[in-house]
């Protein structure tokens, strides 16, 4: 069995490093500026355990201080509804597995902990964009496509 555990904040760094590999597989960029906001950050909100956001990560074994994969998880609050009366929804996003640690169900692993992180907390919906690469791993899990397009304004 693959051992998961929560992410501290000592992991910062190497979330980062592994959101850069996620994100280089989407549109590969040279602009690293926000790699140093972004660990900060993620130290802060890791620090916070009781917080609506988790990561779950695997060691990489032959690699002390280094993660093999991670998936990373936050609780949105919004008003209730039929069939969500708490009005909680869960995010899952920066779902990686390192490109030489891959095939050895680190981020299935990953991923179960989360969602059952989530039920833990009466999180009823949950939801995630997916790459092609990475569908086959949640439709296993569960995940359906939704027929409603996301919209985005950024400001």
């Amino acid at each position: 069995m693959t051992a998961v555990r929560r992410a501290t904040p000592a992991d910062a760094e190497e979330l980062v490093r592994l959101r850069k590999i996620m994100l280089d597989a989407m549109r590969p960029s040279d602009d690293l500026e926000w790699q140093p906001y972004t660990a900060r950050t993620l130290r802060s909100h890791l620090a916070d355990e009781g917080g609506p956001l988790a990561v779950f990560v695997v060691e990489a074994p032959d690699a002390p201080g280094t993660l093999a994969a991670c998936a990373t998880g936050t609780i949105d609050l919004s008003l209730g509804g039929p069939g969500n009366p708490e009005g909680t929804a869960g995010h899952v996003f920066n779902v990686c597995t390192d490109p030489g640690h891959r095939r050895r169900g680190y981020s299935r692993a990953c991923m179960e902990t989360l969602l059952a992180w989530f039920k833990e907390r009466d999180v009823r919906r949950v939801d995630l964009h997916a790459s092609a690469e990475g569908e086959p791993l949640y439709s296993s899990l569960g995940f359906a496509r939704t027929p409603a397009p996301a919209m985005r304004l950024t400001l």
